[in-house]
């Protein structure tokens, strides 16, 4: 029983979208021509009191693409190294990688009553465009993702703590942040995941969100 509230409640929060938390490490600025070299998504589930919550995360090493620009200066932001023999023991291609992402996202989907997913990054945009292109190269046609929606982490902490940036937000949320771990993306994905659910678990409890069945019995009375 308390699965099927939290089910309904989780369909009922975002319009029927679910949130999946993404985050993708690449060779540099421009999706159509730079390389995805890490992609890393956390889907989110919610307890039968409302509370968002971190469910699996899903992290995947990328080969560069047939002709893939990788900037010198983005290896060195990430501290990714092409050329490590255990990078290169467990990279998989784009098409895999997404193959790897989807299937569980889709699953998720349908395990909460949502209709198709949303994403959810800090500074959205950049990976929505890295994750939209690569899509399209690989020409896969169940994408779950809305195609432009999506919920950005760095807004909405500006708004609740004052910072937009990862590691300042998190601090201020509470949230344990490593630097040293930073530019990983399940690390980055993680973390970013837990901000967002603190963020949205706040307003609820600040009276922002009401529970469906709180309504319900609100009318009742």
């Amino acid at each position: 029983m308390s699965e099927l509230i939290a089910r309904e409640l989780m369909a009922q929060r975002f319009r029927s979208f679910l949130p999946v938390v993404v985050d993708i490490e690449t060779g540099g600025f421009n999706p159509e021509s730079d390389a995805l070299l890490e992609i890393a998504a956390v889907t989110l589930t919610m307890d039968p009191e409302g509370n968002l919550l971190p469910d699996a995360t899903f992290a995947y090493h990328i080969e560069p693409f047939a002709g893939a620009n990788v900037e010198q200066s983005a290896l060195d932001f990430t501290g990714i190294r092409l050329d490590d023999p255990l990078r290169q023991q467990v990279a998989i291609s784009e098409a895999e990688a997404l193959g790897e992402i989807f299937r569980p996202v889709r699953k998720a989907i349908k395990a909460h009553g949502c209709t198709r997913a949303i994403l959810v990054g800090h500074n959205a945009a950049f990976d929505h465009g890295f994750l939209n292109a690569a899509t399209n190269r690989c020409d896969i046609k169940r994408n779950p993702f809305h195609p432009f929606s999506s919920f950005d982490t760095a807004s909405l902490a500006g708004l609740v703590y004052g910072q937009t940036v990862l590691a300042r937000a998190c601090r201020a949320a509470g949230i344990d942040f490593d630097n040293n771990a930073a530019h990983s993306a399940r690390y980055d994905t993680e973390r970013t995941a837990e901000l967002f659910c603190a963020m949205v678990n706040r307003y609820k409890d600040l009276g922002g969100w009401r529970l469906a069945q709180q309504e319900q019995g609100m009318e009742e009375d």
